[in-house]
C-alpha cells in the first residue's frame, strides 16, 4: 500500500495501532464481499489529523475503487450522518455500500468524477456552479425537518442562538490568540449578538450546513447533476452558512460579475418562506459572515494526541473574518 500524509507528518491516528489497522481493513474486507467484489490492486492510504481514507481498489477501471474512512471522535457523526442522509435526500448524496456508526467506519462507493476536476478539464464552469448550489439548496430545504435527529447522531448544534456562546468558547480557549487580539475579539461581541439577532428574524429554517462545500466536496456524476459528499465538518444551522466556502471558490476563479447569480439561484428555492428577496439576500450576507464560526469550530476535530498549533492557528484565522470589514457578496458589490 501507499501512505500519504500530506503536511501532516506529526497526526497521530489509530493507523499507528496494528490491532485497529487490521480490524478497520478486515471490516472492508467483509463488506466488499457482501457486495460481490474484491481487491485487484494496491490500497491508497490517506492520514490526516481529522480522518484515515483508505481507497480500495476493486478492478482495471479508474472509477472501479471503493473507499475506507474513519473520522476523528470529535466527527465520528459523519459515519451515521451519512448513512441517514441516504434515505432522507438519497438523490443528493452517496449510500454507503457498508457503515459501523459505533466505529465512525464508513465504506463508500465510487460517486464518479470529482467536480473539481470537471471544472479544471474546462467541461464545467460557473454556470455549472449556478446549478449545483440550487440543488444544494433544495437538499436543505428537504433537510430542514430532520435537524433534531441530526444532532442526535452527535451532528455539532451550531443554530444562531448558539454561536456566542461558540464564539466566548474559540476566543477563550484558543493557545494561539495573543491577548491584543483577543481583547479586540471581545469588544466585537456585541455586534456579534445583533447579526444574530437580525438573521433569526428572518425565520429561515435551520438545516444541515457543510461547511466546507469547495469544488472537492462535490462529484459531478452526469451533465447537471451532483452529489455531495465529506460532512466531516458539518453542522446544524442556518443554512445560508453554507454559501461562505463556494461563494469564495467562484469569485476567485471566475471573478465578481457571477456573485449575484450564484447567490440568488441559491436562495431561489427558499422564496416561498414569506421573507422578500431582498431581505435573503441580507440573510445571506448575515449567514456567510457568521459562518466563519462553523469554519473555525472544525479545525479542532482532530484524533486525540495530535499536535494542534496548525490548525488552532487556522481557527484563529477564521474567527478573525468573522469581524471582516465586508461580507463576501458585499465584497463582490452585491
Amino acid at each position: 500500500m501507499t501512505v500519504d500524509r500530506g503536511q501532516f507528518a506529526d497526526a497521530v491516528t489509530p493507523w499507528e495501532e496494528e490491532d485497529w489497522r487490521a480490524a478497520a481493513l478486515a471490516w472492508a474486507e467483509r463488506a466488499l464481499v457482501r457486495h460481490g467484489l474484491r481487491e485487484t490492486g494496491t490500497r491508497e492510504v490517506r492520514i490526516r489529523p481529522w480522518s484515515i481514507l483508505v481507497r480500495l481498489r476493486t478492478g482495471p477501471g479508474e472509477r472501479d475503487a471503493v473507499w475506507f474512512k474513519a473520522g476523528a471522535p470529535d466527527n465520528a457523526f459523519e459515519a451515521p450522518l451519512g448513512d441517514a442522509l441516504s434515505r432522507w435526500v438519497p438523490d443528493h448524496v452517496m449510500t454507503p455500500l457498508a457503515v459501523d456508526a459505533e466505529r465512525a467506519w464508513s465504506l463508500l462507493p465510487d460517486g464518479g468524477p470529482l467536480f473539481r476536476h470537471v471544472l479544471d478539464a474546462g467541461d464545467a464552469g460557473p454556470d455549472s456552479w449556478v446549478l449545483a448550489l440550487a440543488q444544494y439548496a433544495r437538499m436543505q430545504r428537504a433537510l430542514a425537518p430532520h435537524t433534531d435527529r441530526m444532532t442526535a447522531l452527535g451532528v455539532p448544534d451550531a443554530r444562531t442562538a448558539r454561536l456566542p456562546a461558540l464564539f466566548d468558547g474559540l476566543v477563550a480557549d484558543n493557545p494561539t490568540l495573543d491577548p491584543a487580539a483577543r481583547r479586540a475579539l471581545v469588544a466585537g461581541r456585541p455586534r456579534l449578538l445583533d447579526w444574530c439577532a437580525e438573521l433569526d428574524a428572518y425565520g429561515v429554517p435551520d438545516s444541515l450546513d457543510h461547511c466546507d462545500l469547495h469544488d472537492g466536496q462535490v462529484l459531478a456524476p452526469a451533465p447537471g447533476r451532483f452529489t455531495f459528499f465529506d460532512w466531516g465538518d458539518a453542522a446544524v444551522g442556518h443554512p445560508f452558512g453554507s454559501l461562505l466556502v463556494p461563494a469564495r471558490a467562484v469569485l476567485e476563479r471566475y471573478g465578481p460579475e457571477h456573485a449575484g447569480r450564484l447567490r440568488d439561484a441559491y436562495l431561489e428555492p427558499w422564496t416561498d418562506l414569506g421573507p422578500s428577496l431582498p431581505e435573503l439576500r441580507r440573510a445571506a450576507a448575515l449567514a456567510t459572515r457568521l459562518a466563519a464560526l462553523g469554519r473555525a469550530a472544525s479545525w479542532f476535530r482532530l484524533f486525540p494526541g495530535t499536535p494542534t498549533t496548525g490548525c488552532a492557528e487556522a481557527s484563529a484565522h477564521w474567527v478573525g473574518e468573522l469581524f471582516a470589514e465586508t461580507t463576501v457578496f458585499e465584497d463582490a458589490g452585491v
